[in-house]
């Protein structure tokens, strides 16, 4: 539905020249589609435009213009951006001291299995995790996964409709809920559901 395609990225040269205020219209919108759940983990909820960004600040790192090296981050990145029936989004699980944090990792083995997110009454729904690569061993997990909701027809209706958005953790080392959602967050959310479904 909303696949980046090579025509839509700017050149490295336009890139460099409108980088300064495309940056701060992608970090306001960013603010709107992030949630924190307890003191230690976040949903960042990806988007066209947050992956858009993301590739076009890959191409100028890695100073890359070559229609070889543009498909393949379009390749990686496009999955990430949902399409009218699913939420994606990046889960981070946050500690400033590293030997904490590495501790917990050890200590939330499965976490990523354990977010969920509720629309009103309707039934949890719990994501499907890290379909590009595994992320856990036997004895920690990554700070980082990859998660996508996927929503009922009922749920996309709910949710382009207003209804109270809530998320949360039930891992038995980390147990923490938000919501509702406040009310900008929830109709960014809302704006990444097709509503024909």
């Amino acid at each position: 539905m909303n696949q980046l395609k090579k025509s839509d990225l700017m050149s490295l040269e336009q890139y460099a020249e409108r980088r300064p205020g495309y940056r701060e219209q992608v970090m306001a919108h960013k603010r709107n589609r992030q949630v924190a759940i307890g003191p230690n983990a976040r949903l960042y909820f990806e988007d066209r435009m947050t992956m858009q960004y993301q590739i076009q600040e890959i191409l100028r790192i890695e100073k890359i213009f070559e229609a070889d090296g543009i498909e393949e981050e379009l390749e990686a990145y496009n999955p990430l951006i949902p399409d009218g029936t699913n939420w994606k989004a990046t889960f981070m699980i946050e500690y400033e001291d590293e030997q904490v944090r590495r501790h917990a990792l050890s200590r939330l083995i499965g976490i990523e299995r354990a977010v969920w997110v509720r629309l009103g009454k309707l039934e949890k729904v719990y994501p499907i995790a890290n379909e590009d690569l595994v992320r856990e061993t036997d004895e920690k997990t990554s700070a980082v996964h990859f998660l996508r909701f996927e929503l009922s027809a009922e749920m996309v209706h709910a949710a382009r409709t207003g209804v109270e958005i809530s998320m949360g953790v039930e891992h038995e080392n980390y147990h923490h809920e938000t919501g509702p959602l406040p009310a900008n967050i929830a109709q960014s959310l809302a704006c990444d559901l097709d509503s024909f479904h």
